[in-house]
């Protein structure tokens, strides 16, 4: 039991810069890449609370387009489409929201980064740099919150301290 609590603290502990404001300037882009995730992206192929009526989509439930699109990325995508398609819309719209509050930040932050990583090579590579640069800024956000965690202004923070 030590050794998971040991990992936790691991993954739960952000790092913590010298200056509050260095924290805070850390954070934006932080929130505003979960916030742009959760209520953009992700809550148009993945069923939210402020998913769109029009979508016509349960909470948690997968677009219908987004296998198909999914599957045509070809070989293992092609082999289980609807968990692939369900893993990404699941890590753009629970893993964004997660990512706005600073809550399991590393971990969403690799889920993030995997998505982003498809998206890029699988998706968004024939159309050209400008196509691909939501999803490599979305990327590199999520890049240095794997290194960083949530900072000071996270939920992180908060759960780190009561482990501590």
């Amino acid at each position: 039991m030590t050794r998971l609590k040991t990992i936790l603290k691991v993954l739960v502990t952000p790092v913590i810069q010298k200056s509050w404001l260095t924290d805070a300037i850390f954070a934006i882009p932080r929130v505003l890449c979960g916030f742009w995730l959760t209520t953009m992206f992700g809550a148009d192929k993945f069923g939210m609370p402020w998913t769109a009526d029009s979508q016509n989509l349960n909470l948690f439930e997968v677009s219908a387009w987004f296998p198909e699109d999914v599957a045509s990325y070809g070989g293992i995508f092609a082999a289980a489409p609807i968990f692939f398609a369900w893993m990404g819309a699941f890590s753009e719209a629970v893993g964004g929201l997660f990512l706005m509050l600073g809550l399991k930040t590393r971990v969403v932050s690799f889920l993030i980064m995997c998505t982003m990583l498809t998206a890029i090579f699988m998706q968004k590579w024939n159309q050209g740099l400008w196509g691909m640069l939501p999803a490599m800024g979305f990327l590199w956000v999520a890049i240095y919150n794997l290194f960083l965690g949530s900072g000071r202004f996270g939920l992180d923070y908060l759960i780190s301290k009561k482990l501590n």
